[in-house]
């Protein structure tokens, strides 16, 4: 084909030429341009031109609406529809020809194409668009075609571009024998932008904040308004806000028909105001735009392996995508952007790649079908992190999609079907359970997290049937999709594991067909209600979740939860979308979590503590369903559940006598004094962790016949640290660490051994003569005197007599002398006779 000669005059259009020039020489380059230089529309079309009719140029783009828009546009510089010399292809809808040269597809779809076609035959150009926003498909993308370009494919060109400058790691992996890729630059010509920050005021959420400052920006500001909010459900609600404003709003976000997104793109008759999502950012151009209102937040794939919840979370943007955002006020025009957060906020440089926060199951199927199912043939531009791959991996073996030797010919199935496993197993095994219908219905729902606008599945399908509902024209277009796909299926998807295949016919009476299909895709999140009509659940997977308030699947006791999510510091998780459910459906769904065993188990169910709780359980994964209670449970498992308790509890479970404690404050003192030097040592330590790490030494006598809370709390636990005393330290013991000490008066006093340093409590008058401090564990460790009056009150507390004696008795002496008369206050402690009893005058 023929460049066209009338071009619009973009920045990237001076570089076109060294751009294909540089990629003919060296096979790979990274171009870094900004939004609105021409890089996605004129370079593709600079490569097809130069590389002639005998290959294709593949786009692939992180968006299919960034897909469709790109291809619309370049297809209008050529003069011609879409669907002849440009084409695109992005799930679900295609239109394209043989004649087709340039075809932009999404990072997902190639990827299917590269996994089922490893040399991608015919494609002699792919240009890798936005690469700087690292979504996991594209990544895994990258990584794939730098392995079949140094195996199959060494004539293979790779183009990466990239709106922002770190791209050194980029140059690095697309580099040759011949070093680094070169990296091409192109500036944009902006204009100036004012930042103006509007955060929001206390209690005020994000929409109201971006209401208020499209509000300001309508009053104050000339042109367009491009504000970016997080999600399809914030747009919603920011354009009830703003409604009665003097513009048009217009909704911009991936999941909207193809004539609503291309209205959001095109100039309008009067002022207009889009509220779009991430969509916007680099990969679209908004024409008109002179204001943008920038939300702050984004939203990401998350997963937490622990709780077994997944999904996309709200996050701040970084700083390189809040300057992206901004650059949209500057392209015709000086602009002004308002930012709904503080002005001091310290944003993350650059955007977090989801490889190293998301769900990593559905790339472990494609590395499975790739043939490196760790990932360790790859070069990456960051790995995927052991601990999710694994866990991604442990999914596809319970879904049939993976075992010792890869993918499994189910696992490949579900691979061409575009959805995430769960998903696909929820497809293909749901069919043959409710029909390829309700099945497909209910999947494009779970796969289209803007559809549902409640929290009943039964109830938005009801919705998106009816046709009034938002979206229902796309649910019904990839209804029909799936449906198409199914017959193909044969006696493949016949033959899994799991829940046996049956028809229809036999299940007349399946009550909850659409919860079915939800438990296939998620039987870890069957739940079921902790009491009867309870808004709390526990799901197979042991996490707790809640329903809302007023939710209309309040009373249920079964429910499939097809989304849950949990806020930070949140006791429970929350129930977003979930089936109502009963047991039969449940053991259907998940025959892999039933098990039945005898369990002795130390649980707490509440304040009062807990107890050895010997039964034997029919679960599904953590949910009990059937439970009787054992008369003769195994000894060692009653042993183990007893020392669980005392681990949890601690040995103040056990009976502590007086002089139980006071053996224990005994021998801690020595064990922390003497330590493994000194008398008598290795002194044993008699903490609990040091007691319970090693119970052996002393679980004898009643600990073997011991068999609930109420049996631990008849146990001496004074016999425990006898046990842990050889004969050589019971020996020495007593000279060590005495129990009791003799003072002058003649009394034995008892020390008091549970501080840092043990403690004499004595009458001042007993130690009358006393002119050396006593000191235990063979002189080492001072004993601190707390010296009493006659009545048994503190008078002074010293570890050094001697001091005590010329410069603390005087003042205790005059203090005292004369409130207790009838008790010696000699002038010379040290010459007195100490005595016990006052004396008669």
């Amino acid at each position: 084909m023929l460049l066209p000669t009338d071009l619009p005059d973009l920045p990237v259009r001076g570089v076109l030429d060294e751009v294909t020039g540089t990629l003919a020489d060296r096979g790979s380059a990274v171009l870094v341009a900004p939004p609105g230089t021409g890089k996605t529309t004129l370079v593709p079309l600079a490569l097809a031109a130069r590389i002639g009719t005998g290959a294709k140029v593949l786009v692939a783009e992180p968006r299919r609406l960034a897909a469709r828009a790109a291809a619309a546009r370049m297809a209008a510089l050529v003069g011609e529809p879409v669907g002849e010399t440009v084409g695109y292809a992005v799930r679900g809808d295609a239109r394209r020809s043989a004649a087709t040269r340039i075809e932009v597809v999404t990072s997902g779809l190639l990827l299917r194409r590269l996994i089922a076609d490893p040399e991608l035959a015919g494609v002699g150009v792919v240009l890798l668009d936005e690469c700087h926003e690292r979504h996991l498909d594209a990544d895994l993308l990258l990584a794939m075609l730098l392995d079949a370009r140094d195996g199959l494919r060494p004539d293979l060109q790779l183009l990466a571009t990239s709106a922002t400058v770190a791209t050194g790691r980029l140059a690095e992996l697309l580099g040759n024998a011949g070093g680094d890729a070169p990296v091409l630059r192109v500036e944009a010509r902006t204009f100036p932008v004012a930042v103006q920050h509007m955060p929001p005021a206390r209690g005020e959420r994000i929409e109201a904040c971006v209401a208020r400052a499209v509000r300001a920006a309508l009053d104050h500001d000339d042109g367009d308004v491009l504000a970016f909010l997080p999600g399809v459900a914030e747009i919603r609600r920011t354009a009830a806000a703003l409604s009665g404003v003097d513009a048009d709003v217009l909704p911009l976000h991936g999941r909207m028909p193809v004539d609503e997104q291309d209205r959001a793109l095109r100039p309008g008759a009067r002022r207009r105001v889009v509220l779009a999502t991430a969509v916007a950012e680099s990969s679209l151009t908004v024409p008109g735009v002179r204001v943008v209102v920038d939300g702050g937040q984004a939203r990401v794939p998350r997963v937490d392996h622990r709780r077994g919840l997944s999904g996309l979370v709200t996050v701040r943007v970084s700083a390189a995508v809040a300057e992206q955002r901004a650059g949209r006020a500057g392209r015709e025009a000086p602009g002004r952007v308002y930012r709904c957060w503080p002005e001091g906020e310290l944003l993350a440089r650059y955007p977090e790649p989801e490889i190293r926060t998301a769900d990593l199951t559905r790339l472990a199927l494609d590395l499975a079908c790739w043939g490196t199912p760790d990932g360790s043939a790859l070069r990456w531009w960051d790995a995927p992190p052991e601990g999710p791959l694994r866990a991604g991996q442990e999914v596809l073996r319970a879904l049939g999609a993976l075992d010792v030797g890869g993918a499994t010919d189910r696992g490949r199935r579900m691979a061409e079907l575009g959805l995430h496993p769960r998903l696909a197993r929820a497809l293909l095994d749901g069919t043959a359970l409710v029909g390829a219908r309700t099945a497909a219905e209910v999947v494009a729902l779970l796969d289209d997290d803007t559809l549902a606008a409640g929290q009943e599945v039964d109830a938005e399908l009801r919705r998106l049937r009816s046709g009034a509902a938002p979206g229902s024209g796309r649910w019904r277009g990839e209804v029909s999709r799936l449906s198409r796909l199914l017959p193909k299926t044969g006696a493949r998807a016949a033959r899994r594991p799991g829940p046996p295949a049956r028809s229809d016919v036999d299940h007349p009476d399946l009550a909850h067909p659409g919860a079915l299909v939800v438990a296939l895709a998620h039987p870890e999140r069957l739940a079921r209600s902790r009491t009867a009509g309870s808004a709390l659940y526990l799901m197979a997977g042991g996490t707790a979740v809640e329903l809302p308030p007023g939710s209309g699947l309040d009373g249920q006791e079964w429910l499939a939860v097809a989304v849950a999510d949990r806020s930070p510091g949140a006791e429970n998780g929350r129930v977003r979308l979930a089936a109502a459910a009963d047991r039969e459906l449940a053991e259907l769904a998940a025959p892999a979590l039933l098990g039945e065993a005898d369990e002795v188990a130390w649980i707490a169910p509440g304040r009062t503590g807990g107890d050895v709780v010997a039964r034997h359980v029919r679960r599904l994964g953590a949910i009990v369903l059937e439970e009787r209670r054992l008369a003769h449970p195994d000894r060692e498992a009653v042993r183990a559940a007893l020392l669980d308790g005392l681990r949890a509890e601690g040995t103040a479970l056990l009976r502590w006598t007086d002089t139980a404690k006071r053996l224990r404050d005994r021998l801690a003192t020595l064990h922390r004094v003497l330590g493994s030097s000194g008398p008598g040592a290795p002194w044993p330590d008699v903490s609990d962790a040091a007691l319970l790490a090693d119970p052996d030494r002393w679980w004898n006598g009643p600990f073997t016949t011991a068999r609930s809370r109420a049996d631990l709390g008849r146990i001496d636990a004074g016999a425990v640290l006898r046990a842990v005393l050889d004969w050589q330290h019971a020996a020495v013991l007593d000279e060590l660490a005495p129990e009791r000490i003799a003072v002058p008066s003649g009394s034995r006093i008892a020390l008091d051994y549970s501080g840092e340093q043990p403690v004499l409590a004595v009458r001042v008058q007993d130690v009358f003569g006393w002119s050396t401090t006593p000191a235990v564990a063979g002189g080492r460790l001072p004993v601190v005197l707390h010296l009493l009056s006659p009545a048994g009150r503190p008078a002074a507390v010293t570890a050094d007599l001697t001091s005590f004696w010329t410069t603390g008795y005087p003042q205790v002496r005059a203090e005292l002398r004369g409130r207790y008369p009838k008790h010696d206050w000699p002038e010379d402690p040290l010459t007195a006779t100490p005595s016990r009893r006052p004396r008669r005058h």
